[in-house]
């Protein structure tokens, strides 16, 4: 395994930053993930911007989501929205388009894909 960090071997925020602007992108489209998002485009894009610094913190990159929001805490954040099977599978679905277009490294791929499908099954809270 390389000692450089998926942060720096996949080109930094800027991938990150396409990486969740395609997946909101879908998930603005999605009748089962919407009605989970903010309706108001703001808010929206906060949310993005979170994503993105929280998975560039996650992957080895500047730590500005810890300096803004604290300790990530994903299950107590999510904790209010119902989070079953199908939206876990929504999610992950675009999750997956979006990584996949991203044509990366095939062993970059697995491993961001096998962190999101984890972090994907945590957050269920609906499991019926």
């Amino acid at each position: 395994m390389s000692s450089v960090s998926l942060y720096d071997r996949v080109g930094g925020d800027s991938f990150f930053e396409q990486l969740t602007s395609r997946f909101y992108s879908a998930v603005a489209e999605d009748p089962v993930l919407r009605p989970l998002y903010p309706q108001d485009a703001a808010e929206l894009e906060a949310s993005r911007r979170n994503l993105t610094l929280f998975l560039v913190q996650f992957w080895g990159g500047p730590k500005a989501y810890a300096e803004e929001r604290g300790h990530p805490r994903l299950r107590m954040r999510h904790a209010t929205f119902r989070i079953g099977p199908a939206e876990r599978d929504a999610w992950l679905r675009h999750m997956r388009a979006a990584v996949e277009a991203a044509d990366l490294d095939p062993l970059d791929g697995m491993q961001l894909m096998s962190y999101l499908a984890d972090a994907a099954e945590h957050l269920v809270n609906a499991p019926t």
